[in-house]
């Protein structure tokens, strides 16, 4: 399986960014998708997920409201747009297989999403 997540940039706080994962060797239409982030100094933590269908969606309490995942199975893609960001967003931000943990370890080299104030 290879996972490759990009658009991550500079931002100032209250900007939005999109972030999207293309998904090779798996059957992606099959398997829910999440996206997870690891702040400095701190472990990985999920802060989205969607079914493989797109019906179900989760999201971490600190983003609720804020950041929206989607995918595009006819793409093998799955997006995170983020809105309203804030410094504590700060952080490499990967996706992974499965809707509530990651099944495969294999997290690519992740996109830097850096906030400032």
């Amino acid at each position: 399986v290879q996972l490759q997540a990009f658009g991550g940039g500079l931002v100032q706080t209250g900007e939005s960014l999109r972030l999207s994962c293309a998904a090779s060797g798996i059957s992606f239409s099959a398997n829910g998708m999440g996206w997870y982030r690891q702040a400095p100094g701190k472990q990985r933590e999920l802060v989205a997920s969607i079914s493989s269908g797109g019906g179900f969606t989760n999201y971490a309490d600190s983003v609720k409201g804020r950041f929206t995942i989607s995918r595009d199975n006819a793409k093998n893609t799955v997006y995170l747009q983020m809105n309203d960001l804030k410094t504590e967003d700060t952080g490499v931000y990967y996706c992974n297989v499965g809707f509530r943990r990651p099944l495969y370890d294999a997290w690519g080299q992740g996109t830097l999403v850096t906030v400032s104030s």
